[in-house]
C-alpha cells in the first residue's frame, strides 16, 4: 500500500491497535479471550484524527444543519471535516491518495469494535489499484445531537481486500455428515467445551484454576493436528515516509 500524501500536513497512519477501553472494562479482561475481536482490531490500519473535533446534528437534511468545531487552527478551514452531503453525514478527508497492488482494495472503514455513540462509520470499498483519486471517510449520526472525536482518535480505519476474487467463490451448503473428519473434530470441540462448562459449574478445583480454554488461542484442537496457519496476534507495519524535505 502506497500512501501519497497531497498536503504538507496529513492524519497520521499506524498500525491497528488490539485494545479497546470497553474489552479493559470486562470482568477479568475476558473480552481478550476472544481472539476473533483482538484479530479484527489488528486487521488494518489506523486513520487519526489530528486536532479534537466536535460535530452537532439539529435532524436537518441540508449541509448547514451539522454545525463543527474544530480545535486546531491548521484543520480548521474544512481541509479535515465538513458538512459535505448533508442528510446527517459527517465527512472525514484522509489527505492521501492510495495505490495498491492489482486486484486489491481498500476497505475504508470505522475501526472494528470501537463503538461511538450517536454517530456510526459509513463503509466503503474503493479500487485503489487504478482510482487516480481520493476518498472520504463519513459518518452518519444516529439521532440530532453532538458527538466528539478526539485528538489521535481513528477516525477511519483501513483494510485490503482482493475485491474482484469473491465473485469467483461459489459458497455450498452440505450436511455436516458429508465431511466426517470435520463433523467428527466439531464433535470433540464441543464434547470438550461442554464438559469445561460442566466442571466449572460444579467449582472442580482444576478446571477453576485453568479459567478458560486456550486452544483455539493455540491453534490445537481437541482432535487433529495442531494448524500450521494459526496465528494469535497480527503485527503491521507503520507506513514509512520517503517525503523528502525539499521546499515546495
Amino acid at each position: 500500500m502506497t500512501c501519497y500524501q497531497i498536503y504538507k500536513a496529513a492524519p497520521r497512519i499506524v498500525p491497528g491497535r488490539s485494545d479497546r477501553a470497553w474489552m479493559d472494562n470486562t470482568d477479568q479482561r475476558f473480552a481478550y479471550r476472544c481472539l476473533p475481536l483482538t484479530t479484527a482490531n489488528s486487521m488494518g490500519w489506523d486513520v487519526l484524527c489530528p486536532s479534537g473535533v466536535r460535530a452537532e446534528w439539529n435532524g436537518g437534511n441540508n449541509l448547514g444543519d451539522i454545525k463543527v468545531e474544530v480545535d486546531e487552527p491548521a484543520w480548521r478551514e474544512g481541509q479535515l471535516v465538513s458538512s459535505h452531503f448533508g442528510h446527517g453525514i459527517l465527512t472525514f478527508q484522509l489527505g492521501y491518495l492510495f495505490r495498491t497492488e492489482p486486484g486489491i482494495g481498500i476497505w475504508a472503514r470505522g475501526a472494528p469494535n470501537l463503538v461511538k455513540d450517536g454517530i456510526a462509520p459509513l463503509d466503503g470499498i474503493i479500487e485503489t489499484d487504478w482510482i487516480p483519486f481520493t476518498f472520504t471517510m463519513n459518518w452518519l449520526f444516529t439521532r440530532p445531537g453532538a458527538v466528539e472525536f478526539k485528538k489521535d482518535e481513528p477516525f477511519c480505519f483501513l483494510t485490503m481486500i482482493g475485491y474482484r476474487q469473491l465473485e469467483n467463490v461459489e459458497p455450498e451448503i452440505l450436511r455436516l455428515d458429508d465431511a466426517p473428519e470435520i463433523r467428527d473434530q466439531f464433535n470433540a470441540c464441543r464434547d470438550s467445551r461442554n464438559k469445561f462448562n460442566a466442571a466449572l459449574k460444579e467449582h472442580d478445583p482444576e478446571t477453576a484454576k485453568e479459567g478458560w480454554q486456550k486452544w483455539y488461542f493455540r491453534g490445537e484442537p481437541p482432535k487433529g493436528e495442531p494448524s500450521p496457519h494459526h496465528t494469535s496476534k497480527i503485527k503491521l507495519t507503520a507506513p514509512k515516509s520517503k517525503i523528502s524535505d525539499r521546499a515546495d
